[in-house]
């Protein structure tokens, strides 16, 4: 929050320091309050000395059609009402007010947009041959490449993985998902040699830094993969390789859904290797491509013969 020195701070200011004070106890990432930050002051601006109590949800609609008008996104409104909805609900908590009147605000519809997903071949070419020169420890790249796309995991829960979470007997891995829900994902003959090649390099890296992690991807100096790394890694290697600068570990995963059920895949088994809760989510999240309607098309239907 930014104001002019001696400048008398009004009461919105006050209470969104103190969230954002909460966040940073809580330990939230440096990203997320300065996010919360930015969009919040430009709350506290629209609705400047009015009381905690006096703001209601018919306010924070003018707040929004304010945003509107000054040319913002629907997501970017739809991000402003979220943290707005996240500052209320706190001082809800608080005791500062009775209600969360963000609540009785209705989220910007958002258009659904799936990302361009590499087609099968793209995804070879990614995986196949050498790791290009600018990757730093290329067999744990490459590992970490066919466990996204090969077993279809979040960036998460790709650097969660412990070396005992490895069922080499079994081909699985256990993985922790989101509210820490456990499941088993198979991995194939592509990940099993990538990790007989990047093992003896992880333990070799370990004794020449004596050091010693449960972690099963780690850094040069030991230490757990984090997502960012991921992420920065597999955008590194998708633009060495030609694919587009939008690739990223989620994009891995979006693959993964999209080419086993163009391949035939049970939209089921596909949601249990995802880890989604509910089949909806994953009838969204992968793309019934052409290919694949064409193909169930000219096997059920009796005239298509």
């Amino acid at each position: 929050m930014r104001n002019s020195p001696g400048a008398k701070r009004t009461p919105v200011e006050k209470a969104i320091d103190n969230f954002l004070s909460g966040l940073r106890q809580r330990n939230a990432s440096a990203h997320t309050v300065k996010a919360y930050g930015n969009d919040l002051s430009v709350f506290a601006a629209y609705i400047g000395a009015a009381q905690l109590h006096a703001i209601d949800h018919l306010r924070i609609r003018g707040f929004l059609s304010h945003l509107y008008e000054r040319g913002l996104s629907k997501p970017s409104v739809a991000r402003s009402l979220a943290a707005v909805r996240s500052l209320f609900r706190w001082l809800a908590r608080e005791g500062d007010v009775e209600q969360n009147p963000a609540k009785l605000v209705a989220t910007p519809k958002l258009p659904k947009k799936l990302p361009r997903v590499p087609t099968i071949e793209e995804m070879n070419s990614f995986l196949d041959g050498q790791m290009p020169q600018t990757a730093s420890f290329p067999e744990r790249d490459r590992l970490m490449l066919e466990l996204l796309y090969g077993c279809g995991i979040r960036n998460s829960e790709l650097v969660g993985i412990n070396l005992d979470d490895i069922r080499m007997a079994n081909e699985a891995i256990l993985i922790r998902g989101k509210g820490k829900k456990e499941r088993y994902v198979p991995f194939g003959d592509s990940a099993r040699a990538a990790l007989a090649a990047y093992l003896p390099t992880r333990q070799k890296t370990l004794v020449e830094i004596k050091k010693n992690t449960p972690a099963l991807l780690i850094n040069q100096r030991g230490g757990r993969l984090t997502t960012r790394s991921v992420g920065r890694i597999v955008k590194s290697i998708a633009l060495a390789k030609g694919l587009s600068p939008e690739v990223h570990p989620h994009t891995l995963r979006h693959a993964f859904g999209t080419h086993m059920l163009e391949e035939g895949a049970d939209l089921r088994a596909i949601q249990e290797m995802l880890g989604h809760e509910r089949l909806a989510t994953t009838q969204r999240y992968t793309q019934l491509s052409m290919k694949h309607v064409l193909a169930v098309y000219d096997q059920t239907h009796p005239r298509a013969k």
